[in-house]
């Protein structure tokens, strides 16, 4: 059973920046998915960001440009580095393991509050 640990939400003020990082328990082998999620109060959970095992990234529309996914090279932490935020980037970020051949994984989420 992998286990997702999420760190580095907080509050920022609009303009502002915040990292978050997801560490896995353990090195993900095979082809997989892992990305961010995020769910705003009275809001259905969406997709922010996500990087394939060939390195292939994908992004929301409304953060393309702003945030930047990547992973290091143990393949078993990645981080979403989130620039300029608006208050509408406030909600619960969630990481997400997709395995092929096997289970989803979610964390347990991170708080990102924009707001002046």
């Amino acid at each position: 059973q992998v286990q997702l640990v999420e760190s580095g939400g907080g509050s920022v003020q609009p303009g502002g920046s915040l990292r978050l990082s997801c560490a896995a328990s353990e090195r993900i082998g095979g082809v997989y998915t892992m990305g961010w999620y995020r769910q705003a109060p009275g809001k259905r959970r969406e997709l922010v960001a996500v990087i394939i095992s060939n390195d292939h990234t994908n992004y929301a529309r409304s953060v393309k440009g702003r945030f930047t996914i990547s992973r290091d090279n143990a393949q078993t932490t990645i981080y979403l580095q989130m620039n300029n935020l608006q208050p509408e980037d406030t909600a619960v970020y969630y990481c997400k393991l997709e395995v092929v051949g096997a289970d989803d994984y979610w964390g347990q989420g991170t708080q990102v509050i924009v707001s002046s």
